[in-house]
């Protein structure tokens, strides 16, 4: 009778355990489908971001239709000789648009010898890209920009090649945790992913650098060289895309760490109740 009293015991704690555990074991789960669900949009908005134009626009009222002030603006604008004060006197005074890797102008699309017919909403304009050659992008910056006898702008140097550099590291990060998340499926163990939570922090941290260094840049950008009257500036949607990546990648970070950490945590008493 005893025995029978211990075995029956020892099946109910059994029992409570594996239903114990697999409780625990959808807590996991769901945790880590949320974080890779959180580390997808993370990446698309990344890269859209890196992908697109508009991390800075400015709004200036519309030029006057003339042909040769235009064709001016453009060939300075696309010119292989354009400093950083010829690029963005033209991105002042022509609705400009700039992201990591390209800067475009809104010019009117039609020219008139005589007297321009008078605007209405439906203005017709064209808008005029060019884009950053990597010598653009490791370029020193000046303290007068465009005078090359004003001396380097070391801070400003630094800061255009973190924002330029950042987010590329960023996706790495990010790409390099996936592959270690997807070996972490196939071995059926949750706690690799903890390396993959830590790349999706460093890639988060990646991300608010280059955030950081980009609004520093612009701000000091704007004391070197002022705004001219009636001309605006406002962090686009571009740039957007990019600040909710980065607590996206934190959040994520945090979801596939706390998953590996407390099933490994778990596993281990598992292990040890058996035993005993």
């Amino acid at each position: 009778m005893g025995g029978d009293r211990l075995e029956t015991k020892t099946s109910v704690s059994v029992a409570s355990w594996s239903s114990l555990n697999a409780r625990m074991d959808n807590r996991f789960a769901t945790a880590f489908v949320i974080a890779c669900v959180l580390s997808l949009i993370s990446t698309i908005y990344m890269a859209a971001s890196i992908g697109t134009d508009f991390w800075y626009e400015y709004r200036s009222p519309v030029q006057e239709n003339s042909s040769d002030s235009n064709k001016m603006a453009w060939d300075d604008f696309l010119g292989d000789e354009a400093d950083e004060k010829t690029y963005n006197d033209a991105l002042f005074r022509y609705n400009g648009t700039m992201g990591l890797w390209r800067r475009c102008i809104t010019i009117p699309k039609n020219t008139y010898w005589y007297a321009p017919p008078e605007r209405t909403e439906s203005f017709d304009v064209v808008t005029k890209c060019m884009s950053f050659t990597l010598n653009e992008q490791f370029m020193e910056k000046y303290v007068d920009p465009g005078n090359h006898n004003s001396g380097i702008d070391l801070l400003r140097t630094y800061l255009w090649r973190c924002q330029f550099l950042l987010p590329f590291v960023s996706l790495g990060l990010m790409c390099f945790g996936a592959l270690i998340g997807l070996c972490a499926c196939v071995c059926r163990s949750l706690y690799p992913t903890i390396a993959t939570g830590i790349l999706h922090l460093l890639a988060g941290l990646c991300t608010l650098g280059s955030v950081s260094c980009y609004v520093a840049g612009i701000e000091l950008l704007h004391q070197k060289l002022g705004l001219p009257e009636n001309v605006s500036g406002e962090f686009g949607w571009s740039f957007c895309l990019a600040c909710v990546s980065a607590p996206l990648q934190f959040m994520a970070s945090a979801l596939f760490i706390w998953a590996a950490h407390t099933n490994r945590k778990e596993y281990t008493l598992m292990k040890a109740y058996r035993v005993a």
